[in-house]
């Protein structure tokens, strides 16, 4: 469009602005009403008045705005039964503080009442119309700043509405008492400081109910809400305090009643596809009406439901629950309450015929399925007289489930009333009250938040700093009752007002759960971690989805769904569920074992033998062949050799201090002492058939004192180097870990490896020494055959502990003890089947060689 054909419009424009404004100045100034009026659907007049907000109907006709004329007034829908209830209960506390001689005598409540038709738009235009008059046009008289029309508003009962209409009324401190808006951003009095209820909040609910899914081991769960304030804010509290609780949300999904089926269906795919079996809902009974409605084409039972006050006792919504979805449902309601004479009043619906004829005809013709006039539906109604009677009718109007709801409604008209009293400075005595007193709304408002009293029924009605009662709750669990009915019994209860361990108490055995099932029923992402496992997480997934590992060996977890499995004690080891640390098996070479009983056996086998042969030698001491073999060494080595074969036991059994220092120098010395006597007979042989040359007097050299300080010597030298060992770095006993995961082996440790190592170094020294010895002794003649008897005694010494070192340094725990035992008995054994046992042959079975002219005839004849 150009320039040119923009300015007709725009002259026309600022003409009809002049127009204006010159007419405004010529009027006198008055305040006018913006919009049609809008009238009450139920009104009494009063000395004071108390307006109410109701969804009579909850729904509307949608209609498409053109812009180019003022839309018409909504064309409510749906009516909503339990909406009359609601306004039944204030104008039955109305009725009951009027005809009270105790409460505000003398003054009479009014009430004007509308319906918001679940809209929050037409929810704050009703209410403004609650504030001011009807009147379309101030009378120049009256100022455009005037007292509220109402004192107090009773309502809403959903959150939303309560939400935009407190904001409103907010900067005129008129109160808005709710009797079921539990959404905890209500509680800010920052944003909203002149509301209040009489129903706990949120805040307690979310709490409550994520405590509850706790309590039951679900910690994988699908979360369904409305998409509004009470639903979102709530899920919000409920997904914050489970996470903390360690409960995982597999889905949250929201919706609201009036969004297209698609949307829904959606929903319903999630559930299908979820692995979780539990469905927290924060909806309204309208919202979860429609979800049961699409619902019922789906085979979804056998979920367990877990719900809010919102629909958990309501009766309405467990009729409509045709294909038994909700069944075994579980939730929070409000403490079951009664109000005398309530019931009576409800069902008597005639005096609201008193205010608008339009809503009771349609209210009428809803309670008894009638119709006044012939419509033109094909639905083929009966037709109404005006003379039906109630009692004779079974709906949600004469269902009074919702009684602590309606109690609510009466709790808050009271508190309004209590208000009153005292600000009026009411007498009841002398049946007076202040009329005259000009009432301001944020005295009244003040005034309610104090409140502190009692009803009739015992019911303590108070608000804390937030407006807020004390948040005490039923768990309510739907159980199967005659004729396909559901019963609402009360399972446990919650009170926020308690310390924490003590806010709930359940009854678990009386609880019935989904599917008519007795047991508890699972909804887990990963079954629990026994003792013994450890979580890992699985990638990508809540913390809820772990696979259970098994502890490692060495590590244990005693406790399910541990993260972390600890590392036993170095004295213990983990069991085979890996669920406990046991104290770990102490290796040692005992008696009791068979291998040590063969030791001890041998050890014990070789003693005796040895005494055998000291005795066989003591008994002919006297003859040729003795003498011949120098009896005070044999002797002397015989002794040794027991020594060497007792010294073994101290390898076996329990290591102590003691016993590991006796051990390898009693090994060590008796050893010594042992070859020192062979050293000595070698010699002894050497230089006597060294002394038969001519010419050569060496046995005057190493005589018997000589061969007595040689053994001495030779013996003290290992003396000395033990002495030396146990003073510096002696053995001791301790536990080696190391060898094996599962054992301790007791043992010996060393203490000073040299030390160690330079005693069988000082024996191999000796054992070496003796064998070159007798090795050169070898030819001396056949029937003194001694060298040849010691050479080849040595050759098996040594060659036993030749092979020892690596068999020793080779052989874990307890065998290591048993091939030094072994080596030990193998040499002692060498030693003395190879010197002695062929000369107790000789005395024993062939006496007539033992004669010196046999021992030195054959060497003559050569």
């Amino acid at each position: 469009m150009t320039s040119t054909q923009r300015w007709p419009e725009q002259g026309w424009a600022l003409l009809h602005l002049l127009l204006v404004a010159s007419f405004t100045q010529a009027e006198e100034q008055v305040c006018k009403e913006r919009g049609d009026p809008e009238n009450p659907q139920l009104v009494k007049d009063g000395d004071i008045m108390l307006g109410g907000l109701f969804s009579f109907h909850t729904n509307w006709k949608e209609r498409a705005n053109t812009y180019m004329e003022k839309p018409l007034p909504l064309q409510c829908t749906s009516l909503n039964f339990r909406e009359f209830q609601l306004a039944q209960a204030m104008l039955f506390a109305i009725e009951e503080i009027n005809n009270s001689s105790d409460l505000l005598p003398g003054i009479s409540l009014g009430y004007k009442i509308y319906d918001t038709c679940g809209s929050i738009a037409r929810s704050v235009r009703v209410a403004l119309s609650l504030v001011n008059s009807n009147e379309m046009v101030a009378s120049p008289s009256k100022a455009c700043t005037r007292p509220a029309q109402v004192q107090a508003i009773m309502g809403e009962t959903s959150s939303s509405p309560c939400t935009a209409i407190a904001t409103v009324m907010g900067p005129f401190h008129i109160p808005l008492i709710s009797h079921f808006a539990t959404c905890a951003c209500l509680s800010d009095k920052i944003k909203y400081p002149s509301f209040l209820r009489t129903i706990p909040s949120d805040y307690y609910q979310s709490r409550a109910l994520a405590q509850l899914v706790k309590h039951f081991g679900w910690t994988w769960v699908g979360a369904v809400r409305s998409n509004e304030d009470y639903g979102n804010n709530g899920m919000a509290t409920f997904i914050e305090t489970a996470q903390q609780l360690g409960i995982c949300v597999e889905y949250s999904v929201s919706f609201f009643r009036t969004d297209p089926s698609d949307k829904i269906q959606r929903i319903i795919d999630i559930i299908k596809a979820s692995t979780s079996k539990v469905i927290v809902t924060f909806l309204s009974h309208m919202d979860l009406d429609v979800l049961l409605h699409e619902l019922s084409g789906h085979n979804l039972t056998g979920y367990q439901w877990v719900g809010t006050e919102a629909w958990i006792f309501d009766s309405q919504t467990a009729e409509g629950d045709i294909n038994h979805i909700l069944d075994g449902a579980i939730g929070l309601s409000i403490p079951k309450a009664h109000v005398t004479g309530l019931r009576e009043f409800m069902l008597d619906v005639r005096p609201l015929n008193s205010s608008n004829a339009e809503l009771f005809t349609e209210f009428w013709e809803a309670l008894f399925s009638c119709r006044f006039k012939r419509s033109k539906s094909t639905e083929i109604l009966r037709k109404c007289t005006g003379e039906e009677d109630i009692n004779g009718v079974e709906n949600s109007f004469t269902d009074m489930s919702l009684m602590p709801i309606f109690n609510n409604v009466y709790k808050g008209v009271y508190a309004v009333a209590h208000a009153l009293h005292y600000i009026l400075s009411c007498n009841k005595d002398m049946q007076t009250c202040n009329n005259d007193m000009q009432l301001d709304p944020f005295t009244i408002l003040q005034h309610i938040q104090r409140s502190n009293f009692t009803t009739k029924e015992g019911d303590h009605v108070f608000f804390n700093e937030n407006g807020d009662p004390a948040a005490k709750y039923e768990i309510i669990n739907w159980q199967p009752g005659e004729n396909g009915i559901v019963k609402f019994v009360t399972v446990g209860l919650y009170d926020a007002t308690l310390p924490t361990d003590k806010q709930m108490n359940l009854q678990n055995r009386s609880i019935i759960w989904t599917q008519n099932s007795l047991e508890v029923p699972m909804s887990v992402c990963s079954e629990r971690c026994p003792p013994g496992t450890r979580k890992v997480l699985q990638k990508g997934k809540p913390v809820c989805c772990y696979d259970c590992i098994s502890c490692a060996e060495g590590e244990m977890s005693n406790s399910t769904d541990s993260f972390t499995c600890v590392r036993c004690p170095p004295e213990s080891w983990s069991n085979e569920r890996r669920d406990a640390c046991i104290k770990k098996e102490a290796e040692f070479l005992s008696y009791d074992e068979i291998m040590g009983i063969l030791l001890t056996a041998a050890s014990l086998f070789g003693t005796c033998i040895t005494s055998f042969v000291a005795f066989v030698f003591y008994r002919y001491r006297k003859t040729p062949l003795v003498r011949a073999n120098n009896s005070e060494l044999s002797f002397l080595l015989l002794f040794s050799l027991t020594l060497c074969f007792l010294c073994s036991l101290t390898f076996i059994g329990r290591p102590s201090e003691w016993s590991c220092m006796l051990r390898h120098t009693a090994f060590g010395i008796t050893f010594v002492l042992c070859i020192s006597c062979v050293l000595g007979k070698t010699m002894v042989v050497l230089m006597a058939f060294k002394a038969t040359l001519p010419g050569r007097n060496v046995m005057k050299w190493f005589g018997p004192t000589q061969q007595r300080l040689s053994v001495l010597s030779f013996t003290l030298v290992q003396v000395i180097i033990c002495i030396l060992w146990l003073t510096i770095s002696p053995p001791f006993p301790s536990k080696n870990f190391k060898e094996y995961k599962d054992k301790i082996i007791l043992e010996c440790a060393l203490g000073s490896a040299v030390g160690f190592w330079s005693v069988l170094g000082y024996i191999g020294l000796l054992a070496v020494l003796c064998f070159i010895c007798a090795f050169l002794a070898r030819k001396l003649p056949d029937n003194f055959n001694e060298a040849k008897f010691i050479t080849f005694s040595m050759l098996i010494f040594c060659a036993v502990w030749i092979t020892f070192i690596p068999a020793y340094v080779s052989s874990p725990g307890k065998f290591s003890v048993a091939v030094e035992i072994f080596a030990i008995l193998a040499s002692t054994f060498g030693l003395l089947i190879c010197i002695f046992i062929p000369k107790c042959y000789v005395m024993l079975l062939k006496p007539d060689r033992n004669t010196k002219k046999h021992i030195m005839g054959k060497g003559a004849a050569k």
